[in-house]
């Protein structure tokens, strides 16, 4: 009911939820039209496992090289022009990938129309999320963040079933082109929306001295990282819940472990799928013990590293596509967890003029260590072969270990640093 009551009584956030939602539908039909493809055109080749890793290394790496960029951009300049301007040219780069579907010989075009395509969204993300805080209230926050998120999550489950269903039915080019036009719509959503000149999550808060604009450089936002380590500590998490990536392991299982559908299209679809519900009902579930103090989101993000584990574990021993699928929906709902609760501690903590350069480098670290895990799986997955699949994902399950113990030790310091300087503030106010 919270979620209905935001979306019927905040209409700019209700515009820019249904850009989310339509733009996401697109995206998931394109990703497992092209996985898809270019597990054919490798087909034979000994480098399957390092194609696929490249296709989602494409996705990663460019923004990566962007963020710096990017959140400056988002800081300086109005975020509703910049989401529209990369609507538009994301809508044409998709149609570029009309040309890739022809034939094997096209496969390094694929890979170049990713790489624009991921360079122009390292613009959007930290933009959109910059904007939530101007049009939602304090109290919104949580709630607009968990539909947000799993709005991502529903698209991720609806766009992979749709996305298979049309693909196998009309084709990748009617795929491409639903994609192409749901940027389009977005685009219009986005320049409906009305942002108010002062961002109302800071309404009955403090007044505080503003940068000027031409002031706002990335060096800016690295000392203000450094300064607060509190909202380090936040930006942690992607990177940290990453360094163990699933979407490697999921394509190579969907499409050649356990097969329904030609090229595994079908298998894929319901592995996505799964990721997808397990990502909605993480925060869904978690959201029931939190108050929305930053205290106890940190407390919940631990749960959300012990899901990942627990995920990886049961993935190492699946003997069937049901049990996987089980596996895949834990593990997404720790990932989904994660996801919503940093970006909402960031949101609150972090002044407005700094959120564009905050949530660029929350991306830029997340991208970093997934692009360097999705190439070791690759890697991983050429050197052992298909026999060594198992091996790898309880590999993954003790790799995930490592977030999970640093995770709590950070949660133990900032909370003795934070009962410190409770403690301090009335004797130094006494002292005055």
């Amino acid at each position: 009911m919270d979620y209905i009551n935001l979306l019927t009584g905040n209409q700019d956030f209700a515009k820019l939820w249904a850009a989310q939602l339509v733009s996401l539908l697109g995206d998931w039909f394109s990703t497992i039209v092209i996985s898809a493809l270019i597990v054919t055109y490798t087909e034979g080749s000994g480098y399957q496992g390092v194609a696929v890793s490249g296709f989602l290394i494409a996705r990663m790496l460019p923004p990566l090289l962007m963020r710096p960029l990017a959140g400056v951009l988002a800081d300086r300049f109005d975020r509703k022009r910049l989401l529209i301007a990369s609507d538009l040219l994301r809508a044409l780069v998709v149609l570029g990938l009309l040309f890739t579907t022809q034939s094997p010989d096209y496969l390094p075009l694929v890979y170049v129309f990713v790489i624009i395509q991921f360079l122009v969204s390292s613009v959007f993300e930290p933009a959109r999320n910059a904007i939530m805080p101007s049009i939602l209230y304090r109290h919104q926050l949580i709630i607009g963040n968990t539909l947000s998120s799993i709005t991502w999550s529903a698209m991720l489950a609806i766009g992979a079933i749709t996305g298979g269903l049309v693909a196998e039915l009309f084709g990748t080019d009617i795929a491409l082109l639903v994609d192409s036009s749901t940027f389009i719509l977005s685009a219009i959503l986005v320049a409906m929306i009305a942002i108010p000149e002062t961002p109302r999550s800071e309404i009955g808060q403090a007044k505080r001295v503003v940068k000027d604009r031409s002031e706002r450089t990335f060096l800016d936002g690295i000392r203000y990282f450094f300064k607060h380590p509190e909202t380090a500590a936040a930006i942690f998490v992607k990177a940290g819940q990453s360094i163990t990536s699933s979407d490697t392991l999921l394509i190579i299982y969907g499409t050649q472990v356990f097969v329904l559908g030609e090229q595994g299209i079908t298998s894929m679809a319901i592995l996505w799928a799964a990721f997808g519900f397990g990502a909605i009902i993480g925060p869904l579930i978690t959201n029931r013990f939190s108050d929305d103090s930053v205290r106890i989101l940190r407390r919940l993000i631990v749960v959300g590293f012990a899901f990942i584990v627990v995920g990886w574990l049961i993935w190492g021993v699946a003997p069937s596509l049901e049990v996987l699928t089980l596996a895949v929906i834990v593990r997404a709902m720790g990932g989904s967890v994660n996801w919503t609760y940093s970006s909402v501690i960031i949101q609150q903590q972090v002044p407005d003029e700094y959120l564009g350069r905050m949530f660029s480098l929350d991306f830029a670290g997340f991208e970093l260590v997934q692009s360097i895990g999705i190439l070791a799986v690759g890697l991983a997955i050429d050197a052992f072969g298909h026999s060594g699949i198992q091996s790898i994902v309880l590999a993954s399950a003790l790799a995930a270990i490592v977030p999970l113990l640093l995770w709590m030790r950070v949660v133990h310091w900032l909370e003795k640093r934070e009962t410190m300087k409770a403690w301090t503030a009335p004797e130094l106010a006494a002292g005055g």
